[in-house]
């Protein structure tokens, strides 16, 4: 397969999108997570958490995530996204394989001013676009990616991770009522957190409550990734060997993709 093949599904199968048939109209719910050699991260978290939105919208939203599974390339790094997008009233479901980026160890944050800019903020792939423009609002001012916080000024993500921070030798995440995705990523932290027996605490927190603390942000291309600035915002640390630590653990959890033989309909 190509790089940067994009997929439509026709109720049957997956052929090649026309061109820009991918681009037009909203999307409506998205997901995506990194591919190594046919093994990702918690892939049925990524089903449930896409389908628990896809399937009220497209009966066949299973069918469909199936067959994009099986058209994923099991050699190589890959980054596949799958959304389901409305367009002169009619839903379309795509899969778009791409290539896996480069991914790095650390990032730099920038808090958002302004009103929240998410659309459904708990429902990955509606607010994609507005929050990729904010992101490059972000890079003209010398950061990664960009905070997004409530009307008190609690942070409750990024515009492409969860947040997480340590205070002492306690993991520390955004309180469960503030809107915000659910991370596939932070919950496979979470839940080696409590294999582990490390403590946890959900917490509403400013930025600026966060000065001196190790904070990380959490997606499905890098994982963890400490925060190493915060631009016009706290001070950020670090506990040698921590990331690195937390980062060979998460791994462990990597599994071949499922072997899907896609039915004719």
């Amino acid at each position: 397969m190509s790089a940067h093949a994009i997929l439509r599904w026709t109720g049957t199968g997956l052929d090649a999108a026309m061109q820009g048939e991918a681009d037009d109209g909203d999307i409506l719910v998205a997901d995506s997570w990194l591919v190594t050699d046919g093994t990702a991260l918690a892939i049925a978290l990524h089903r449930d958490r896409f389908l628990a939105t896809a399937s009220g919208l497209a009966r066949d939203a299973e069918a469909f995530w199936d067959a994009a599974i099986a058209a994923i390339p099991r050699t190589g790094e890959w980054f596949p996204r799958v959304e389901l997008r409305r367009a002169g009233g009619r839903i379309e479901a795509f899969l778009r394989v791409r290539p896996a980026p480069e991914r790095r160890l650390s990032t730099t944050l920038l808090t958002h001013e302004g009103e929240d800019p998410r659309d459904l903020p708990r429902i990955k792939g509606p607010s994609l676009e507005v929050l990729e423009a904010l992101r490059a609002r972000a890079r003209n001012r010398g950061a990664d990616d960009i905070v997004i916080v409530d009307p008190l000024g609690h942070v409750a993500e990024t515009a492409s991770s969860a947040l997480a921070w340590w205070r002492g030798d306690i993991l520390c995440l955004p309180a469960q009522e503030l809107d915000r995705v659910d991370s596939v990523t932070a919950r496979a932290l979470l839940a080696l957190a409590t294999a582990t027996g490390t403590q946890l605490s959900w917490e509403t927190t400013t930025p600026e409550e966060l000065d001196g603390l190790e904070v990380w942000t959490l997606n499905a291309l890098h994982g963890a990734r400490i925060v190493t600035e915060w631009v016009d915002g706290p001070a950020t640390a670090e506990k040698p060997g921590r990331l690195g630590a937390w980062r060979a653990r998460l791994e462990t959890l990597r599994r071949p993709l499922p072997e899907m033989t896609v039915a004719p309909a």
